[in-house]
């Protein structure tokens, strides 16, 4: 049989994606360094779960784990974030997107999972996760930095305050959370929303995903677009009125972290991998945790970075 292999652009994680043509019809081709069980076993299960809530995903077609790769179904070039990045008028298209991270909500999880041999238990997020992830930004991005800066003083007295705001977390860890849920993680697949890079799944805060989306690093989405969309999910969600406040200030906990997060990670794919094309998002990055931090409720930590960190140099770093 005649076949041509050529690989395509990759994404942040260790894998490496080639298409495959065959008499005209062509697949994808996942081959993972590192991380095999998470970007393989993990990756495929999701997908079938996705699948199997008629939420389109790749489709495995065959698995060569023992050889590192897998081969899934191509669902094409095209982003959600190559198809809105230059319209004017977003706010119908993002409103999909908001009520496809309702549909992955509604999703109802087994204990446990088993494919290739392995097992799959999908854990939740935890306080201890939540330190785990924006520990990246003290390790990676304040370390590179500002190598002169008392870095351990630092981020004790800065996590101890975070602690604090992470435990005023209103919602429970309780529902689907893709993780990584922004416009390049979408694909246009024949006029259909189709999800990929979900092999960091977890059970989480309903916000995450939304803030994922909204708070996007990739896309400037202005700040009226984003304030509907937010109201948007509260009105087809299942929360109360009430709650609103509440859900609000979940919301901008979540987004705060989740960018803390970035930035390590930005500097991390940088410094370890070589992947200097991230560190054009960090401007942005930090005009989104500004953005949420005016949130009272992160009043004490405000004072706290702006006693401890040389913020003005912070945001203007050059590499």
């Amino acid at each position: 049989m005649n076949y041509k292999l050529k690989k395509i652009s990759g994404d942040a994680s260790f894998r490496e994606f080639y298409r495959v043509k065959k008499n005209n019809k062509t697949s994808i081709i996942v081959f993972a360094k590192k991380e095999q069980y998470k970007n393989l076993i993990v990756y495929s299960v999701v997908n079938k779960i996705l699948s199997s809530h008629n939420i389109l995903s790749p489709k495995l077609i065959k698995n060569y784990y023992k050889d590192n790769m897998i081969e899934i179904t191509d669902l094409g070039d095209k982003s959600f974030y190559d198809y809105i990045k230059d319209k004017r008028n977003k706010l119908k298209d993002y409103k999909k997107l908001i009520e496809l991270i309702i549909k992955l909500q509604k999703i109802k999880l087994k204990k446990q999972y088993f494919f290739s041999g392995k097992k799959i238990k999908f854990t939740k997020y935890s306080l201890n996760y939540l330190h785990k992830e924006s520990d990246l930004f003290f390790d990676w991005y304040l370390k590179y930095y500002f190598k002169n800066l008392k870095l351990a003083k630092i981020k004790k007295i800065l996590k101890k305050e975070l602690n604090n705001i992470y435990k005023k977390l209103y919602l429970k860890n309780n529902c689907f959370t893709h993780r990584d849920f922004h416009a390049s993680n979408i694909m246009m697949t024949k006029k259909r929303l189709s999800l990929i890079d979900s092999q960091d799944a977890i059970i989480g805060n309903p916000l995450y995903d939304v803030a994922s989306l909204i708070d996007d690093v990739r896309i400037k989405i202005p700040k009226n677009l984003q304030d509907n969309l937010f109201k948007y999910y509260l009105q087809k969600s299942k929360f109360k009125s009430k709650d609103q406040s509440k859900l609000k200030n979940d919301f901008d906990i979540l987004s705060v972290q989740r960018n803390l997060k970035i930035l390590g990670i930005f500097v991390r794919l940088y410094k370890r991998d070589r992947k200097s094309n991230y560190l054009k998002y960090l401007p942005h990055t930090w005009l989104l945790i500004e953005r949420r931090m005016k949130n009272p409720i992160f009043d004490k930590l405000n004072i706290l970075f702006k006693k401890h960190l040389p913020l003005k140099k912070l945001k203007k770093v050059k590499i």
